[in-house]
Parts: structure tokens; sequence; C-alpha cells
């Protein structure tokens, strides 16, 4: 046995543990006196790719909550629909 060796602690094997951090992001959408619940309707439909109805309920969450949170996932992808919202001026905000 060399010098090495004896003063080098044997390291521990450490059972792994299937740890999943998830961050999950969110693009907000707030209400505001200006746009139209047609206008909203379309834009949310356009940026989260959504049926009628859902868009509709989205809008009235926004219009009667103050906001909603319209799309959840990848940082990228809430840029994206946050970008979609935002071509007609509706204010977003994404939450990590």
């Amino acid at each position: 046995m060399d010098l090495i060796t004896q003063i080098t602690p044997t390291p521990e094997i450490i059972e792994e543990q299937d740890i999943t951090l998830k961050a999950e992001n969110r693009v907000v959408l707030f209400n505001d006196d200006w746009h139209t619940f047609e206008e909203v309707i379309i834009q949310i439909i356009k940026a989260v790719k959504c049926s009628f109805e859902q868009g509709r309920a989205l809008a009235f969450e926004a219009h009667t909550n103050g906001k909603a949170v319209v799309f959840t996932g990848s940082i990228q992808n809430c840029l994206r629909v946050s970008s979609v919202l935002e071509e007609i001026a509706l204010n977003t905000q994404i939450i990590s």
C-alpha cells in the first residue's frame, strides 16, 4: 500500500435518486380596457393554439380576475407565446 492510498479516503457510494427539478414558466396575460374580447380571444388562439372556447375562457378569466395564466411551458415557448400576444399590445409577463 503506498502513501497516497493510505491518506486518500475511500469514496462512499451514495444511492442515486431520481430528482427532477422542474421550474414551471408561465405566461400571464393582464386585463386592459382598450382591447375587445374578440381581439383578445383571437390573439390567445393564435399564441397558444387552443380552441375558441378555451381562448374565450382565458380572456374572460383575465377580464374578471385582472390576469390569467394563459400558457405554461419552457422559457423558449413562453417567450414565443408572449411575443404573439404582444403583437397587438396585450400586456404580458413571464413568471419562472
